[in-house]
């Protein structure tokens, strides 16, 4: 008896009727079904599937894709102003379809293998500076709020571990906070129980962390969490009545400038509904300008009135609340000349402590990096970390400045 026959390698591979399915039929039915990923990565999995990949081949026959199929599939997404990102990301998706299907001997053909994504540019850092920091820090509107972004700075935390810091993880005795759970924001369809937050308990890098605190932050922390039992959160997300608040509809619309120009060139006034449909400008005024249109057409019975809706929480702080309603008017008060994101404040963290002289290994332990060479990268962020080779290039021609 041959191996074919013990295993079944033979019959299975000569049955055509396997890679002769559609594609949008085997990763419904099994690869999706059964790949066994983060539920993170499975919510992006599914957008770009239904966005790009299966309309464009979840009708074909597996069998019958070939490789400059997928060349020019890139090329159409390129053509449509698609970000090299997404495409590298979505050519990674359906590439990894296709792994499964070669290793499982469902197809003998991996049209994906050897086709180029596009360059991603690789972003330069751009890092604050702590005068920079003082002023957006300053421009929170609540002590809370100050004392989040204030532990962020001071821990570079990642923001599912910053949310999930519980006043169990505080460690005042030898002053050290411990980072060993993560929460993650996700829609409902992908949450084992249908709600938005889900508490992992590890971190990203899977295992847990200890982080030393100056004494300063240990203070306000311990300060902080004096009224709060072992299992509360630090930090929390206000009310209801509070977290949807929109921008002050009696601001001056002058004094709120123009939108970015639209792929025209035209602008449009902030806090206007032209600013929000035409101009599709997506800040506090524009959005708080649609939506009293919205709820006044409700109100007068030209539009169905619709069921009231209100976000399942559970006391974390969603991120895109704290972006639009906390971070983003903090920064236009700060004004400062660039954008700084909230994940930004990880980066400076990293950042001035091997400005400030700190052990390279020692950062990466705090970062919680699974590779020396992902800290090393803030090396090249900092602000006169090439002074020192100007500084031997004048020595050596013997020059002074």
């Amino acid at each position: 008896m041959t191996v074919d026959e013990i295993f079944g390698t033979h019959s299975r591979n000569s049955d055509t009727g396997r890679s002769r399915q559609i594609l949008s039929r085997y990763v419904e039915d099994e690869w999706f079904a059964n790949h066994q990923i983060e539920l993170t990565t499975r919510q992006n999995y599914r957008y770009v599937l239904d966005k790009h990949i299966l309309p464009a081949f979840g009708g074909y026959k597996m069998i019958a894709i070939q490789p400059a199929d997928i060349r020019a599939w890139l090329t159409t997404l390129k053509d449509a102003g698609v970000k090299p990102a997404t495409i590298k990301y979505c050519l990674s998706v359906l590439s990894a379809i296709f792994t499964t299907a070669f290793n499982d001997q469902i197809t003998t053909l991996h049209p994906c293998a050897g086709i180029k994504a596009p360059t991603v540019p690789q972003a330069q850092r751009r890092i604050i500076t702590p005068e920079q920091f003082t002023l957006i820090h300053e421009a929170l509107p609540t002590p809370e709020m100050r004392l989040l972004v204030e532990t962020d700075i001071e821990t570079g935390l990642r923001w599912g571990e910053l949310v999930e810091l519980r006043v169990q993880d505080l460690d005042l005795a030898h002053g050290q906070l411990v980072v060993s759970r993560v929460v993650i924001e996700i829609v409902a369809k992908f949450h084992p129980d249908g709600e938005r937050f889900l508490i992992k308990n590890y971190p990203k890098d899977k295992q847990p962390r200890r982080l030393g605190l100056s004494s300063h932050i240990r203070d306000l922390l311990a300060a902080h969490a004096a009224s709060k039992a072992p299992g509360d959160l630090l930090f929390t997300a206000p009310p209801a009545a509070d977290r949807s608040r929109r921008a002050d509809a009696s601001a001056e619309l002058d004094s709120l400038g123009l939108t970015d120009p639209t792929a025209t060139g035209r602008t449009y006034r902030h806090g206007t509904l032209s600013g929000y449909s035409s101009g599709g400008c997506r800040c506090e005024h524009c959005r708080g300008a649609y939506a009293t249109y919205r709820a006044t057409r409700r109100a007068t019975g030209a539009d169905p009135a619709r069921t009231t809706r209100t976000a399942a929480v559970d006391g974390h702080i969603s991120r895109t609340w704290f972006r639009r309603q906390i971070w983003n008017p903090a920064l236009a008060q700060a004004g400062l000349p660039f954008h700084v994101r909230v994940h930004d404040l990880r980066h400076a963290h990293a950042s001035w402590l091997l400005s400030g002289g700190a052990d390279l290994q020692a950062v990466k332990d705090r970062m919680g990096h699974a590779r020396l060479t992902t800290t090393e990268q803030y090396l090249h962020t900092l602000p006169h970390a090439d002074a020192a080779a100007v500084a031997a290039l004048d020595s050596i021609r013997k020059r002074t400045t």
